[in-house]
């Protein structure tokens, strides 16, 4: 599978992207997509992830992001979107796409339970 991670840019402090994960080789709505982010110096960490279509799309978020962000999927383009609003400097990271197979009926927030993972998408968030 490859994931093509695209979006990021530099924004102003409150204002927004939104971020697309484009996949070829698995269905994503068969599937679960999750994102993530790495700030400099710091762990990767988990944002949001949007679960197959069976599981009626169940989400989750960081509770960092709860409220602002919002991961949605485009079954048609076979891409999932992260909407990012009322951005913040501590947003400002390389964020990731990622993808399982896995279907649990638990959270599905670390890093070891994505399989796949595409390149980062820089996010910049200045004054």
């Amino acid at each position: 599978v490859q994931l093509q991670a695209s979006g990021g840019g530099s924004v102003q402090a409150g204002g927004s992207l939104r971020l697309s994960c484009a996949a070829s080789g698995r269905t994503l709505s068969r599937i679960t997509t999750g994102w993530f982010r790495q700030a400099p110096g710091k762990e990767r960490e988990f944002v949001a992830n949007i679960r197959r279509s069976l599981s009626s799309s169940f989400t989750e978020y960081a509770e960092s992001v709860k409220g602002r962000f919002t991961i949605s999927r485009d079954n048609a383009k076979n891409t999932v979107y992260l909407q990012m609003n009322s951005l913040k400097f501590e947003d400002a990271a390389v964020y990731y796409c990622a993808v399982t197979e896995r279907h649990v009926a638990g959270p599905m927030i670390r890093e070891d339970d994505y399989a796949f993972w595409g390149q980062g998408t820089q996010v910049t968030v200045s004054s």
